[in-house]
């Protein structure tokens, strides 16, 4: 069964009903890792530089790098997990990469903020004869809180046959091989609310069990197991047939636009990595491979050879640590050079400005940052090919306008042939502490694919409350040709998300409202009850989506009442396929499930009502 709340004090939030414990320690800082020595910043100091900055360097105390020779991996690995294992507002931070080779016996655990990484140029480059983990004995087998985690470039051989990967949002599987199974809900079978799959192959079963939603894109798959809510697919091998909503399946033959995320890689055949391990293991250069993009695309990129795409050696990124300023950042890229964040916490006084075709922005073990003085985190201007991948914008305690900008307002040209990608890039607002934002993630560019983020008011933890962490929009796209493939935006005070670019397209979309609206009145939308979670703009002439659901919980206020959860015109060009929304255990109500079609949700069974197409 999926989560179905009890009745709790308005100040408990559905996800934190068995957290009271589990959460109490999460806010406090966590210990550096035993022998590693702690994080320093950066030796360039703020303004005007004198020198050009370095390119390369070493990957900080926060990544851990281990080969086939390397002793005591288990124990590293373990040490990393109970840091993190609840930690899920704390401040570590920390990325366990494998080189090429095979390891025996393992079974790496992921708490908070780690992420687990081959790196080969394929999955099958790295193997491990064991598993990779996500369970949620923390929480009381309760997974729907297994945030900011991931694992990729790896090839498992699971122990039992099958791989437990109980997650939540922000959890992402990429480029994995699992010769086995892959079961995606908690020990027990508990609550779980994720998820993401991409550029994958499991060889035997998924089993989501108790997983209420999950997208799967560009993998191929031995065989599916159920559905609850909405389980949506594209370009997938083995993906079940189109059924929704009895079983709850939606499937696309193929995705229309996808290139993977880059990725930190060694080559064997290049200098020493300067990792220092000393392991004997065949030390190589470190690259960061840049995938291509791929048209009407379907199973794994990495399936036949070498990938496509290019490379560049790690000479041409600047390697950020924490405490590096926002201006040496900025000095780095106007110099050319690209930016890699090692795992930590960035404290911006000014915008990260991507102003040159091509740069990547890639983060590791959940590099996070956090604007103050109400800047915007990272702007990016109107142009070709620039990839965002791998890390966590958190909103500060000043409200910023915006926190992160795809391209300036106005941004017409053209980027089809080289688009902008925004992968694995998450946004939180309060949780870890007092946060404000008016609206999170803003897409001016054309043709941008946006690639999994998870947009987050947060309804738990520190500084949550409605005008506490504030935060009246999610994401809001402006550009035309935008593709979202695996979009979820939840608990804001307002819109979720707002499209005002034409032929824009959503492939999965996952939505709450925010639990903590204290009456009827405050989210009242002139004449209509309630904001919309996703609105198309009522100029748009050509919009096309494809499963996509809204969940609310409104348990300050049951009464409060939305009339639906998606908004449209009503033209030939704007399309839906596959929506749902659901009362969760009746905290709340919807009238219709877009505009004025689709049939109330009532009660307390949180059963999904349901439109199979719009118009």
């Amino acid at each position: 069964m999926t989560h179905i709340p009890q009745s709790n004090p308005p100040a408990v939030r559905r996800r934190a009903v068995l957290a009271a414990a589990a959460t109490a320690a999460t806010a406090a800082t966590v210990p550096a890792l035993s022998g590693a020595a702690s994080a320093q910043a950066a030796a360039v100091q703020d303004g005007d530089c004198p020198h050009a900055l370095p390119g390369g360097g070493d990957l900080g105390p926060n990544v851990l790098v281990f080969g086939p020779a390397t002793p005591d991996i288990q124990a590293r690995v373990d040490e990393v997990f109970r840091q993190q294992e609840s930690a899920q507002f704390g401040t570590g931070r920390y990325a366990l990469l494998f080189k090429p080779g095979v390891y025996h016996g393992l079974n790496a655990q992921l708490g908070f903020y780690t992420s687990i990484a081959g790196l080969g140029l394929s999955p099958d480059d790295t193997t491990i004869n064991g598993d990779v983990t996500v369970d949620a004995g923390w929480f009381g087998g309760n997974a729907t809180q297994n945030f900011w985690r991931s694992a990729e470039n790896l090839a498992l051989v699971p122990v039992s046959g099958t791989n437990r990967w109980a997650v939540a949002q922000a959890a992402p599987f990429r480029r994995m091989h699992i010769r086995g199974g892959l079961n995606l809900a908690p020990s027990g079978y508990g609550w779980a609310s994720g998820g993401y799959i991409a550029d994958s192959r499991i060889e035997g079963e998924i089993g989501p069990y108790s997983q209420q939603q999950w997208y799967t894109r560009d993998s191929s798959i031995g065989s599916w197991l159920n559905g609850v809510w909405n389980m949506v697919f594209s370009g997938v091998e083995g993906a079940p047939a189109q059924s929704f909503p009895n079983p709850p399946y939606t499937t696309l033959d193929t995705t229309p636009v996808s290139r993977e995320k880059p990725f930190l890689y060694v080559d064997v055949d290049g200098g020493d990595d300067g990792d220092g391990d000393g392991d004997g293991d065949g030390d190589g250069e470190f690259r960061v491979f840049l995938p291509a993009k791929r048209t009407n695309a379907r199973g794994v990129s990495w399936g036949n050879g070498t990938p496509r795409g290019n490379s560049l050696p790690l000479s041409r990124f600047y390697v950020a640590k924490p405490g590096v300023s926002a201006a040496t950042l900025n000095q780095a890229l106007a110099q050319g050079l690209n930016l890699l964040l090692t795992p930590g916490i960035y404290h911006l006084d000014q915008p990260i400005r991507v102003t040159r075709a091509n740069t990547v922005v890639l983060g590791l073990g959940y590099a996070t940052l956090i604007p103050g003085s109400g800047v915007t985190a990272l702007k990016v201007a109107d142009v070709d090919g620039v990839r965002l991948a791998g890390f966590l914008v958190d909103a500060g305690p000043v409200n910023s306008s915006t926190l992160l900008e795809v391209g300036p307002p106005g941004a017409r040209r053209d980027h089809s042939a080289n688009p902008t990608t925004v992968q694995d890039v998450f946004v939180r607002i309060g949780g870890a502490g007092a946060g404000k934002a008016t609206t999170s993630m803003v897409i001016n560019n054309r043709h941008t694919i946006v690639d999994h983020t998870w947009v987050w008011r947060a309804d738990h933890g520190e500084g949550v409350g409605w005008d506490t962490n504030r935060a009246d929009y999610g994401v809001v796209v402006n550009g035309h040709d935008v593709l979202a493939t695996g979009l979820f935006v939840e608990h804001f005070n307002k819109y979720d998300v707002q499209w005002y670019g034409q032929r824009g397209r959503t492939i999965f979309f996952q939505n709450e409202k925010a639990y903590d609206a204290p009456n009827q009145a405050a989210v009242q939308n002139g004449a209509t009850k309630g904001f919309a979670a996703y609105k198309v703009g009522d100029n748009v002439t050509a919009h096309e989506g494809w499963g996509l659901g809204s969940y609310c919980y409104y348990n300050v206020d049951p009464t409060i009442v939305q009339h639906h959860g998606f908004a449209a015109p009503n033209v030939p060009g704007v399309k839906f396929h596959d929506l749902l929304v659901v009362s969760l255990g009746g905290k709340g109500q919807y009238e219709h499930v877009i505009n004025d079609l689709g049939a109330p949700t009532s009660g307390t069974s949180t059963v999904p009502s349901t439109v199979v197409a719009y118009p």
